[in-house]
């Protein structure tokens, strides 16, 4: 039997941080590397292109929604699935990034919904930014994006790379390209081979309304 060859995929990949020296931006080039030589078509981004005051209704209102947040838009709906590394701040993501997420999520239709997502993180603490990881896939997740079971997080990671950019550590640059192409592979086929449609919808009990229903089907 003939095994059919792997369909390609655009992959969205930024790294949180505008610090030109951030260790996640390191790590989310690197992830674009991987995922390019694994096929992926890919889109590396700057989080300075997204750049948004924060959220204030009355702004939307007034002046609509900001260019960087369409700008993300227009990126995360062009693309099947989404790297983001983000650095952890006090045990959470960080501000801008939640920020970007609130001004997007405002669309209509929701831009997040099925969209495959893979986050990862770079640290000097031991813990790598994995706690921040968690507290970024509430809202992800509320929002409809399909994320990754699996995440990446590189502890003391201002020590962790290699000369040529790469992950020193053999085990855990094997790691790293593991986790890269099972995220590969999962958004390929729900991309290319889906076989359910699913719609999930967070119910609270309150009455159905424009302003309440803020997850659509896509």
């Amino acid at each position: 039997m003939t095994i059919p060859a792997p369909r390609q995929i655009r992959v969205l990949v930024f790294g949180a941080s505008l610090r030109d020296t951030s260790l996640n931006k390191r790590l989310a080039g690197l992830a674009a590397t991987v995922a390019a030589q694994r096929g992926a078509l890919v889109d590396l981004a700057d989080m300075r292109e997204f750049d948004t005051p924060s959220y204030d209704a009355d702004t939307q209102e007034r002046d609509g929604i900001p260019a960087g947040a369409h700008r993300f838009r227009d990126k995360l709906v062009a693309a099947d699935g989404f790297v983001i590394a983000s650095p952890e701040y006090n045990a959470s993501m960080p501000g801008m990034l939640k920020n970007l997420i609130d001004w997007t999520s405002r669309f209509a239709p929701q831009p997040f919904t099925g969209v495959h997502g893979l986050l990862m993180s770079a640290s000097p603490s031991m813990s790598g930014g994995n706690r921040g990881l968690w507290a970024l896939r509430v809202p992800l997740e509320h929002l409809g994006a399909v994320l990754q079971p699996d995440m990446f997080s590189l502890a003391q990671a201002h020590e962790a790379f290699d000369a040529g950019g790469r992950i020193a550590d053999p085990a855990l640059r094997a790691r790293f390209g593991d986790t890269i192409a099972a995220f590969l592979d999962l958004t390929e086929a729900a991309t290319h081979y889906p076989c359910a449609k699913t719609a999930w919808v967070e119910f609270l009990g309150e009455r159905t309304s424009g302003e309440t229903e803020r997850v659509e089907v896509g």
